[in-house]
């Protein structure tokens, strides 16, 4: 049988962390990408090819590194004797990113993101078995056409829904009311489902600035008003319920929206989506009216993500890409 060649992008994290003699603490990407393959127990069946890319703690990674990223992505996989990709990071910023390489990417081959919660030098290690599990993932067939995933603890989770839900455990990540796509088990991939379909944006222009703007009983509008003063491109809410804010927000809000600048509202709450459901200052009918966007189901992170890949994208209908 032919062997299947996966190439892994490294770029840094506590996957690739060591203890600093000084202070005893972990210092993130110090370990290379073809150090830390040494220990994964690869299939002999598959071909692995190593690139050290980066060396970084993944909040210190920026959109022009991405984009560097996806730019070896595309040329790996137009290659046609590779079966996938697996890039390696740190978790903080790991369902972002993952995100991000999901709506510019357009590959019916798997991209895989991973990581680890404790660094390779640790006992109970789960850098080397997260990265044998992605690599198996990114050599399935069961993979194609199904967007870029996070492989973590045994699990196979889609970028658009996965969540880092503890700070420090080895079960880092979830998909809260999605589930997960699929499992690593004893060096097989199990697929269980799969998204009915994909998204795929174009990038014609620089990656706009975003924030996003935590909404709190009592919250007031100087954050807002901050972020137009510093004449940003978008503005992410994360509301609460359905999707309200404090009523102190809303003449900034609306003063935002008249002024060219996109707001989305979104929800704090881990499951479900905002909706016009009350009539008051500060409800989401009452954002609605005022030109503000419904985030529906997305969460603040990936809300920011999408706005940012639409608006620099040839999408011109904004408000569309949050209805999918």
């Amino acid at each position: 049988m032919k062997n299947k060649k996966v190439i892994l992008i490294a770029t840094g994290g506590t996957i690739a962390s060591e203890k600093k003699e000084d202070t005893g603490l972990l210092q993130s990407g110090v370990i290379s990408g073809e150090e830390i393959v040494q220990y994964c127990d690869i299939p002999k069946h598959i071909d692995l090819q190593v690139e050290s890319m980066l060396q970084k703690a993944s909040m210190h990674l920026s959109f022009d590194d991405l984009l560097a990223i996806k730019e070896r992505i595309d040329l790996h996989l137009a290659n046609d004797q590779v079966s996938g990709v697996v890039i390696t990071q740190g978790t903080d910023t790991l369902e972002e990113t993952s995100y991000f390489m999901n709506l510019i990417t357009n590959h019916e081959k798997p991209i895989v993101f991973t990581g680890s919660q404790r660094s390779p030098r640790e006992v109970g290690t789960d850098a080397f078995i997260n990265i044998k599990h992605a690599v198996l993932t990114a050599s399935s067939k069961d993979l194609y056409n199904v967007g870029v995933v996070v492989v973590f603890n045994e699990r196979i989770f889609h970028s658009r829904y996965v969540k880092k839900e503890h700070a420090s455990n080895v079960q880092g990540f979830n998909s809260f009311g999605f589930g997960y796509l699929g499992i690593i088990d004893n060096e097989s991939v199990h697929i269980f489902q799969k998204p009915i379909g994909n998204e795929y944006y174009k990038l014609t222009n620089m990656i706009p600035e975003v924030d996003i703007i935590k909404c709190y009983m009592q919250a007031d509008d100087k954050y807002i008003r901050a972020a137009r003063e510093a004449k940003v491109d978008g503005i992410i809410l994360e509301g609460v319920g359905r999707g309200q804010v404090s009523p102190g927000m809303m003449t900034e809000i609306k003063r935002c929206v008249k002024l060219g600048i996109i707001v989305v509202i979104t929800t704090s709450a881990v499951e479900g989506e905002v909706y016009t459901t009350y009539d008051y200052k500060g409800s989401t009918f009452d954002l609605k009216q005022a030109g503000v966007i419904l985030g529906r189901d997305y969460d603040s992170k990936k809300a920011r993500i999408k706005l940012m890949v639409g608006l620099a994208s040839e999408q011109r209908d904004i408000t569309a890409l949050f209805a999918v």
